[in-house]
């Protein structure tokens, strides 16, 4: 074995390893930069650079939205306007085989628009929707499958914190990996309400229809949609316009953002100090978390490199005299292997030093890689038995759902991003179309 390749099978293989039992993500690429540090960086002085390095990757401008994007989804839960947001969404539902699911997906769509977590969307509509659709006679699969599907599309959709994470990783532009993946959320937002529609449609028992539901009419229908939805959109507004029009960076995008959000729950009277300290507390526990990641991975990739193992591995998949489609097939594969045991930023780690090498030597399109990229990873969160969003379901959900349900909620999502995938794969405009029109 040359020493690119122990070098290779040490770190890749170490840090899979460790990921697979168990260990924490930070902890598990700290622990395997230290051994290559002291390796292939010639000992203590070694250890010097690695902290060196460390402090470097976190002190980023660019991975400044992060926190911001976070905050503006923190804010949102806090002060109480997402619960108007989803009464607004559900007065102008009405008459809709499947309502309630289908209030979920669309309400959860809003949030994409305006909050950074999957995970809170995923825990907020399963704690205040599911519940409901449960009392009111929904199947288990109906209920919860729809939280989840749109909880991964938040991952799409701007402002997201993984999306930038993933291009300040990967070295992919911020603003046209934001603005690419907006025409894929959108487009598996409506599959999953057209889904919802045939599926009850067919089988109507699995959501009947409540004879209490109010039906507003006139002015009291529309009311809240222009009092709370609107407005609250209105920030997804300012966040893309200024970046698209190239008025403004990812980062002061974020902050226009954050600061809209702020301001908005100002003027409804609901940015309460408790609700502030709560967002921040929150913004402070997912930032610190992403951010002691970011540190991990980026040194990590230094040090692949620098003990030759991201060249060699280049070299050894670039001269199989394999099509750029068959590289990017199995690319995508390995994502979507590893999507079923690991979490979306170990995702991130593990690849990316050997994928961007790749991309950038046969000169595959940046954005359209990476938009699949975050689709291989929006489908991770759905993936039994260890997705993210599964998780969280099962810890909102009340006991009366089972694993079993749940698992089988997520099928006909999972088949339908993958349909996207496919879809984005042949015609690579539905990535690419937006970010070069703007």
């Amino acid at each position: 074995m040359s020493s690119w390749q122990f070098a290779a099978f040490l770190m890749l293989g170490g840090s899979t390893l460790l990921l697979f039992i168990g260990m924490p993500v930070a902890l598990t690429f700290l622990s395997v930069n230290i051994v290559g540090a002291w390796l292939y960086m010639g000992g203590e002085p070694g250890l010097v650079q690695l902290v060196r390095s460390s402090v470097s990757s976190v002190a980023a401008f660019s991975l400044t939205p992060i926190p911001l994007f976070v905050l503006m989804g923190e804010i949102l839960f806090h002060t109480g306007l997402a619960l108007k947001v989803i009464e607004g969404v559900e007065r102008l539902i009405s008459r809709v085989p499947g309502r309630l699911a289908v209030v979920a997906v669309v309400a959860g769509t809003v949030f994409s628009a305006i909050s950074g977590s999957t995970i809170a969307t995923t825990a907020m509509l399963g704690s205040l929707m599911l519940p409901v659709m449960l009392s009111r006679g929904y199947h288990p699969t109906i209920a919860a499958g729809p939280i989840m599907a749109i909880g991964a599309v938040d991952m799409l959709i701007p402002p997201s914190a993984l999306t930038v994470l993933l291009g300040s990783l990967s070295g992919i532009s911020i603003s046209k990996l934001l603005l690419g993946g907006i025409v894929p959320g959108i487009i598996l937002s409506v599959a999953f309400v057209l889904w919802i529609i045939v599926r009850v449609r067919i089988s109507p028992h699995l959501a009947p229809p409540d004879p209490q539901a109010k039906v507003h009419q006139g002015w009291a229908r529309w009311h809240l949609f222009f009092a709370y939805v609107l407005p609250t959109l209105s920030i997804f507004g300012v966040v893309v316009g200024a970046l698209a029009a190239g008025f403004a960076t990812p980062t002061e995008c974020a902050a226009l953002g954050a600061f809209a959000t702020m301001l908005l729950a100002a003027l409804y009277g609901v940015l309460h100090w408790e609700a502030v300290v709560k967002a921040l507390k929150g913004t402070a526990a997912i930032s610190g978390m992403i951010l002691f990641i970011i540190l991990g991975a980026t040194t990590f990739a230094q040090l692949l490199s620098f003990s030759g193992a991201s060249a060699g591995l280049v070299g050894m998949i670039t001269e199989q005299g394999l099509s750029t489609s068959m590289i990017v097939v199995g690319m995508m594969l390995i994502l979507i292997f590893l999507g079923v045991f690991v979490d979306q930023v170990s995702m991130m780690m593990i690849t990316l030093p050997i994928f961007m090498p790749i991309v950038n030597k046969l000169g595959i399109d940046p954005v359209w890689f990476g938009v699949m990229f975050l689709i291989c990873m929006q489908l991770g969160l759905l993936l039994p038995p260890h997705g993210l969003l599964l998780m969280t379901m099962r810890g909102v959900a009340p006991p009366s759902v089972s694993m079993a349900q749940i698992f089988m909620a997520v099928g006909p999502y999972v088949v339908m991003s993958l349909i996207l995938l496919a879809a984005v794969f042949w015609l690579p405009a539905i990535a690419t179309w937006l970010p070069a029109w703007l």
